[in-house]
């Protein structure tokens, strides 16, 4: 359902609030949400100021905020409405997430060049919950696959783009196709003049972390996603008000190379991080392989399904360590048990490198949490190093060699001088709150010592006040605490106070609630309590952030080992959990070479879900047999199985082991498929118009090296038309020679053999009933590739007597059947015998010519008559073969 969201900025030194106006939308809009309108169809609201520079008569009548480089986003009036600025939740760019994989928080900023640069395209990433800034620059199709697709992986809570891209009611091709692909995501245009290369190497610079400046080189020609990354960070900085300090973001190029493309068809079709028919479920490939234990982990595996690496030493060097773990079970459970223990480094990353544009209370609060988490987090390294020590693989040993760097002792000595050692991060809110409360060592601040006294005082007074009140009611009374209600009483309906109700308790109980057997409330003087403990934490949390600022500000001059950290504890974490999958299932190490061979695998989801194991079956392509066409009953498995080669291959290419007894595999920079048989009603498609958008892009953008799979193609037209299209598909990809798996019901397809040496057959095997029994004649599905194409006649009609049709319908159909079947072979051979009269009438008629005016010798006529005689056996024999 598409939304509508305007912006505005705030001047004002009290922070930014949303004020919703009558309609539920923000008001004094800065930047629109997608269109199309309630105006009209297919016409998109002129945004305010977000679209167009307004006249100053406009400005007049709101704020703008100004800096010292440049005029920000402006903003103009709108009746009847305040100005306000809206900042992003942490939320899903969906209303439902799927199993296990972390929510989005992530800003995505798009902009295409103009004119002769159209196709090129800047791309800049940033996760507000993980201070990296990443950026891509890329040349695409009309089709702009790459953009979706690296859409598809960051899964983004908001899209940037340039207002440019729908002015005047008018959108761009690719605005419109992120509009109608994500329409899940809120898209917001800000002005053209945001985007600029200028502003955008400024903010690498200024932000980049001195470990990380290397990067400045390879963005110094690269403008679109300077521009792109320009207009992004001031988003961040005057809409969502998060301003990072200065050298402290990792900032990194990301092409596309050495990754294989996945589009989001694909991805959608084989199950990879999304099932198809329940969008919470886990019966998908991310769930089937995510038993990592931290947030980064998972985000690290979902990105890596979407878009699997393409390089052979990357992959080789996960491998090795995966069969390590799987050797190895004390390294396995040692880092098992360490990496269970880590926090979300990426999140705490980021929030130690923001600098609240306002000191609150709560953004005191969260400094000192943060705090508390690093340290934490630091004193986990050692025990993690120690787990490490003893590897053999290449890429563990990188790994400990990693956390062997001195600046994370230096950064955790810096801790312990200010927070307390006994300061532990704890689960709870009333236990984390008086970790805070106390972080710091005494005597480091006097006024924060009385604090913190009468602090203790309160939380005394507290206990003190429900144990009186206990003894005046002769109430087995107990103090308890939740993040909502502060302290409260809490009073257990058992033995003689069985009975108790609210209605029952004295009127001093106020706010009283019954949970099964519990009785919640509170009195007057507790309430008073619980105020003067909130002012009194307030105090403390503001004078605890003049310490923990000064903390901060000397530990970001050595944040770039955690950088580091945070990417060592995401990989380990995500092949520590590939070695526990493999553990749970006979999983085999895969191999790579020119050769996709695959001995007795089988589909990785359907191996967990499934109560009786799965069928496995065999795979070969190879470059003299590299198209594969599977025939075959409906429900004999040909579906599963595609899924299940393409399946398999992510898996290896990932660097997990695959679900098979042995599996080689050549490495493919693209995969595609061609599965399904729905309509779009949205966008007016039809099944058949579907299937030619997708098979018109594998054939455009299909290499040698891709890895295509299709499922019934054509069987939205009629089978003439269907014969056809799959007929001149079929002879474009054999010439491509991409490892190709092509299912089918045309049995006109199998006769691609002939013409071609590099297309073999395969058809999945069924059984019949025999005997006088009820299953005489019927199909039994033994679910086995084999050999050769399928002997299967009417296998549509034997699949029908399964179900429940009413027997004289299957009766009747089955006559019919037979009926065209029997007329269909009358043709043949009438046919056949009328080409072979009117063969022997030409020859007649040629003899009967020669006969009469030839003017040719015996010699001559003698050839002629030779050549005739073997024009007709030719004939005859092509007439037999037919």
């Amino acid at each position: 359902m598409n939304q509508r969201y305007s912006f505005s900025l705030n001047t004002s030194n009290e922070g930014t609030k949303s004020v919703p106006s009558a309609q539920g939308n923000f008001t004094t809009p800065l930047m629109t949400r997608r269109g199309p309108p309630p105006g009209g169809a297919g016409s998109v609201r002129r945004p305010s100021s977000g679209l167009n520079r307004s006249t100053s008569s406009s400005f007049s009548a709101t704020k703008s905020f100004r800096s010292s480089t440049d005029t920000p986003f402006r903003t103009s009036s709108n009746s009847g409405q305040t100005p306000s600025a809206r900042r992003t939740p942490y939320r899903s760019a969906s209303s439902t997430t799927p199993a296990g994989i972390p929510k989005s928080s992530t800003i995505v900023a798009v902009v295409e060049g103009r004119g002769q640069a159209q196709g090129e395209i800047g791309m800049a990433c940033i996760d507000l919950k993980q201070p990296v800034v990443t950026l891509s620059q890329f040349s695409d199709s009309q089709t702009y696959v790459k953009v979706t697709t690296k859409i598809q992986i960051y899964q983004p809570l908001e899209i940037i783009m340039p207002h440019t891209a729908c002015e005047g009611g008018t959108m761009t091709k690719l605005y419109k196709l992120i509009s109608d692909n994500f329409q899940a995501t809120t898209i917001s245009t800000v002005q053209r003049k945001y985007f600029n290369e200028t502003k955008g190497i400024q903010y690498v610079k200024q932000l980049c972390a001195s470990e990380f400046s290397a990067v400045e080189m390879e963005l110094s020609s690269k403008y679109y996603c300077l521009a792109a990354a320009a207009a992004l960070l001031k988003y961040v900085e005057f809409i969502q008000n998060i301003v990072y300090a200065p050298n402290s973001l990792k900032v990194v190029f990301k092409g596309s190379e050495k990754t294989t493309m996945i589009d989001a068809t694909t991805a959608r079709n084989l199950e990879l991080v999304h099932n198809m028919k329940d969008i919470k479920s886990d019966h998908t490939l991310f769930g089937v392989l995510n038993y990592t234990k931290t947030s980064g982990g998972a985000r690290l595996l979902r990105a890596n399904i979407l878009q699997p690496p393409c390089d052979h030493e990357t992959i080789k060097l996960r491998l090795d360590v995966v069969e390590e773990l799987t050797q190895k079970e004390e390294i396995f459970f040692n880092l098992q048990g360490v990496l269970s223990r880590f926090l979300d480094v990426d999140h705490l990353l980021s929030l130690c490198v923001q600098i609240p544009k306002q000191e609150t209370p709560k953004t005191a609060e969260s400094k000192i949490t943060n705090v508390i988490h690093l340290k934490h987090v630091l004193e986990l390294v050692m025990p993690l190093k120690n787990a490490l020590q003893f590897c053999q693989t290449e890429l563990l040993r990188a790994y400990c060699q990693t956390l062997q760097d001195e600046r994370f002792g230096l950064i955790l000595e810096k801790i312990r001088t200010v927070i307390h050692d006994d300061t532990r991060y704890q689960k709870g809110t009333l236990s984390m709150r008086t970790q805070k409360c106390f972080a710091v060592r005494p005597n480091i601040n006097g006024l924060l010592d009385v604090a913190r006294r009468t602090y203790t005082e309160l939380v005394d007074d507290i206990s003190t006040v429900v144990k009186q009140t206990g003894h005046k009611t002769k109430f087995p009374l107990k103090t308890s605490y939740n993040a909502a209600r502060g302290f409260f009483i809490q009073l257990q309906c058992v033995g003689q106070f069985t009975s108790l109700t609210v209605e029952s308790l004295p009127p001093e109980f106020i706010k009283a609630v019954k949970a099964r057997n519990t009785l919640s409330f509170t009195t007057s003087d507790l309430i008073k309590l619980n105020d003067r403990i909130k002012e009194s934490l307030n105090e403390i949390y503001l004078m605890t952030n003049i310490v923990v600022s000064e903390l901060l500000n000397e530990i970001r001059d050595h944040i770039g080992c955690l950088y580091k950290l945070a990417e060592t504890v995401s990989m380990l974490d995500m092949l520590v959990g590939f070695a526990h999958a493999c553990t749970l299932s006979k999983y085999v190490r895969p191999t790579f070479t020119e050769t996709l061979a695959i001995k007795q695998g089988w589909h990785p989801i359907l191996g967990k879900i499934s109560y009786e194991d799965p069928v496995p079956n065999d795979t070969c392509a190879t470059a003299e047999s590299n198209f594969i066409i599977i025939t075959g009953p409906n429900m004999g498995g040909k579906s599963t199985y595609l899924k299940q080669v393409a399946l398999l291959h992510v898996m290896a290419q990932i660097g997990c082991y695959v679900s098979a007894e042995f599996a080689s595999f050549r490495l493919c920079d693209q995969i595609f498929s061609r599965i399904g048989c729905d309509d779009d009603i949205e966008t007016n498609a039809s099944t058949f118009m579907l299937e030619m958008r997708e098979v018109n892009y594998i054939v455009q953008n299909c290499t040698h090296s891709s890895l295509v799979i299709i499922d019934e193609l054509g069987r939205g037209t009629s089978n003439e038309e269907g014969v056809g299209i799959c007929h001149a598909v079929c002879e474009y990809l054999i010439s491509i020679r991409a490892f190709t798996f092509f299912v089918t019901h045309f049995m006109e397809i199998t006769n691609l053999d002939a013409l071609y040496p590099n297309v073999e057959n395969y058809h999945f095997e069924v059984e019949h009933g025999s005997g006088d029994s009820e299953s005489s004649g019927k199909l039994s599905y033994t679910h086995f590739l084999t050999r050769g194409r399928t002997q299967e006649e009417q296998y549509g009609i034997k699949l029908a007597e399964l179900s429940s049709l009413p027997r004289e319908i299957v009766a009747e159909a089955k006559r019919i059947s037979s009926s065209l079947l029997l007329k269909r072979h009358q043709n043949k051979e009438m046919s056949r015998m009328v080409s072979e009269q009117k063969a022997i009438f030409q020859v007649a008629s040629r003899l009967i010519q020669a006969a009469k005016s030839t003017e040719l010798d015996d010699e001559m006529l003698r050839g002629y008559l030779k050549n005739l005689k073997m024009q007709y056996m030719e004939e005859m024999k092509s007439q037999l073969e037919e």
